[in-house]
């Protein structure tokens, strides 16, 4: 198969996806919609989802201008080394990257925050057509998520053939998503903290009642944090694994005169997306059907898909099977991952239980079990993280003798193309998640009756388990993609080696007190970044609280529910203080990443790439899963289990849920987009500290 044509087949994948994406908004946006207190306020939630990435985004604009200055003039050499054509092109690609996240962003809120109010009315119907509604709201988000970051690194690779210029590409979308994803956590934590401690502990009020000022900033939060938020993440993730792909494969294609490996990387994501989008049509229920069942059958159908499919492809052009085995071994362990989180926060496992029987004895027992509960979930996810990096290297090392370490990180890197590979799908199973949510509360206070509010709890049930499969998928994926991308920091620095006459790097040695240096700072950043989040939902949901609290006591008939709530003063404190508290958690990550690369030079920032990957990965599988569990040990307790709503054990559920939420919705999926950013820094500036550093 040549370059060209599977480049040109990639983009005819991305478009379909594309049109596919559109055809999804045109059907849910004109499903009915009569219900007009729910017509209301799913308006005032999209304009406050629109108001906060509007000034979201004119923030990160003026930081990604600053950084494409930069970029034009450091890298990837200094301009007035090396001309400045390919500093432009840097320049221009990472722009590129900024602005296709932020757009794919953009799609998910607008389809997000229509999506909700037409699944809330679709219930009246069934829990069938409301499924449909929301998950196929969900799924414009996967495919434009996916179709976007797969036509974006084809139109790229096929105009300027420079490797360097995706990692360009990749990092413009990293950073973005690095911001988006804290910037959305904090929001929407706050708002969540603010609503829970003030109407359910406070004033034992229902968890959506429109009394509650805060109830609409929590709505808006879920679209802001969890579908802008979680589909850039995932957009750096999917361009990031290709990326670091693509950096290796052109290496084995320019030492052996090919361009069969460039090929290989093209052709599997592009069979990844055509399977997503397969398995997006597969995903219905019938009248009485499970919710959980039909998004995780849909999962397997798309993985079963993409084993034949790329089965199929090797066989017919001749592709390397070992290379194929390291793609499906991502793949699976990518699942195996999502079924291990499954376990440690589905409500029908004995974890959520234990938890949940644990808060009858006060919130400090609900805080220590969950805790126990969520360092024990880390284990096995390590584990199959090692395995499939493991498992990958091992396959492709024979394959030649001579090119065996780059062959190796091949493998690896294609292990991580192959574990999101299905991302498409795992997107639009995250997105379905806030939509449903946001769904049933629109029916709360629409007051479309019991009826249908057992639909949407059902439906927002299915979509917690869901989306705490999709965090521990996307958390796995990101450990195997940053392992990919420290293999190609290894590439970009031995190519500068090279040009200097020097032997190549063929690992780290932690003796070295350069690389121990580097990995003892690494391992603490991912700590300090995480503090600095929490903080900051701490901070902001205090100014919520006393918001909360002035509405009501100085604006009569709030409590009695005969004077609207002033929703907007809610969105505003969470909107500006969401913003003023994301840029220095991101910061601290890049500049620490710059300073140690300069006094320490490559071996400092390998063992500083090197802690990072562990500390961050053990901490964010820690985070995500302990919050998943502590939310749906609550949700349990609501069922009426262990005393029902109003008990001891509620009350204690609901402070661990307090806790948890910054934990899973902010911290925690925001270490790994941090990972990959430092990552993907570290590549993009080899050459610099390689020249410039102050111990070398």
């Amino acid at each position: 198969m040549d370059i060209l044509d599977i480049q040109t087949f990639s983009i005819i994948v991305s478009v379909v996806a594309l049109l596919f994406a559109a055809y999804m908004f045109h059907w849910v946006k004109k499903q009915p919609s009569k219900n007009e207190t729910i017509k209301k306020l799913s308006k005032i939630i999209r304009q406050g989802a629109r108001t906060f990435l509007r000034r979201e985004y004119m923030v990160l604009s003026c930081f990604a201008g600053f950084c494409a200055v930069l970029i034009l003039f450091f890298l990837p050499k200094p301009i007035w080394q090396d001309g400045a054509i390919r500093n432009m092109v840097m320049a221009s690609s990472y722009l590129a990257g900024t602005i296709i996240s932020a757009i794919a962003g953009k799609i998910g809120i607008e389809v997000a925050t229509i999506a909700n109010a037409k699944s809330a009315e679709a219930a009246k119907k069934g829990i069938k057509p409301a499924f449909l509604t929301g998950f196929r709201g969900g799924s414009v988000m996967g495919m434009a998520v996916v179709g976007a970051s797969l036509l974006g690194v084809s139109i790229l690779c096929l105009l300027t053939k420079d490797s360097s210029a995706i990692l360009g590409f990749s990092f413009g979308a990293s950073s973005l998503a690095l911001f988006a994803k804290a910037g959305g956590g904090i929001f929407t934590k706050t708002a969540d903290i603010s609503a829970d401690l003030t109407g359910k502990v406070e004033l034992g009020i229902p968890e959506d009642d429109p009394r509650n000022p805060a109830v609409i900033a929590d709505n808006v939060g879920d679209n802001v944090g969890d579908v802008a938020g979680m589909g850039a993440d995932l957009f750096d993730s999917n361009v990031a694994s290709m990326a670091a792909a693509l950096v290796i494969a052109t290496t084995l294609d320019n030492s052996m005169n090919t361009s069969l490996h460039t090929v290989m990387v093209f052709c599997f994501a592009s069979l990844g997306l055509l399977a997503s989008i397969i398995g997006v049509l597969f995903a219905r229920i019938g009248k009485k059907g499970n919710p959980t069942h039909a998004l995780n059958n849909s999962t397997y159908i798309t993985t079963f898909l993409y084993i034949v499919f790329t089965a199929i492809a090797t066989k017919l052009y001749n592709l390397d099977w070992r290379i194929w085995g390291a793609c499906i071994v991502g793949l699976i362990v990518g699942v195996v991952v999502g079924i291990t989180t499954d376990y440690f926060t589905n409500d029908e496992k004995k974890p959520v239980k234990e938890v949940a029987k644990a808060s009858n004895s006060g919130p400090a027992f609900t805080i220590l079990s969950g805790i126990s509960y969520g360092f024990l979930s880390v284990l096995p996810a390590m584990i199959g993280i090692g395995v499939a990096a493991l498992i990958a290297y091992n396959l492709c090392a024979p394959i030649d003798a001579t090119y065996s370490l780059e062959y190796s990180l091949f493998g690896i890197s294609m292990s991580a193309v192959g574990m999101l590979s299905i991302v498409g799908m795992i997107v639009s199973n995250d997105a379905y998640g806030p939509i449903v949510d946001n769904s049933r509360g629109l029916a709360e206070m629409g007051n479309l009756g019991d009826d249908v509010l057992k639909i949407t709890d059902e439906l927002d049930s299915a979509g917690n388990t869901v989306k705490a499969i999709t965090k521990g998928f996307s958390i796995a994926a990101a450990g195997l993609t940053v392992i990919a991308l420290l293999g190609a920091f290894m590439n970009e620095v031995n190519a500068v080696a090279v040009q200097n006459g020097l032997e190549k790097i063929t690992g780290f040695d932690v003796m070295n007190p350069l690389v121990f240096f580097g990995m003892l700072i690494g391992a603490a950043i991912p700590a300090v970044f995480s503090a600095i989040l929490i903080l900051g939902v701490n901070k902001n949901a205090q100014r919520m609280v006393k918001e909360i609290h002035r509405q009501f006591n100085e604006i009569p008939g709030i409590k009695e529910g005969t004077v609207q709530p002033e929703y907007d003063k809610c969105i505003d404190i969470a909107t500006k203080g969401s913003i003023k508290e994301l840029i220095p958690a991101g910061l601290t990550s890049i500049i620490a990443t710059v300073i140690v690369g300069f006094v320490g030079g490559v071996h400092a920032i390998g063992g500083f790439l090197t802690g990072n990957i562990v500390s961050g990965l053990l901490l964010a599988l820690f985070m995500s899963n302990s919050g998943g569990l502590w939310d749906n040990s609550k949700k349990y307790i609501e069922a009426g289990n262990e005393g029902g709503k109003g008990s001891q054990a509620h009350k204690a559920g609901v402070i661990g849920d307090t806790v948890g939420d910054p934990f899973k919705d902010t911290a925690g999926p925001s270490i790994n987009t941090q990972i990959t950013v430092i990552s993907l820094i570290s590549s993009l500036c080899a050459s610099l500290f390689f020249t410039y550093a102050l111990f070398k």
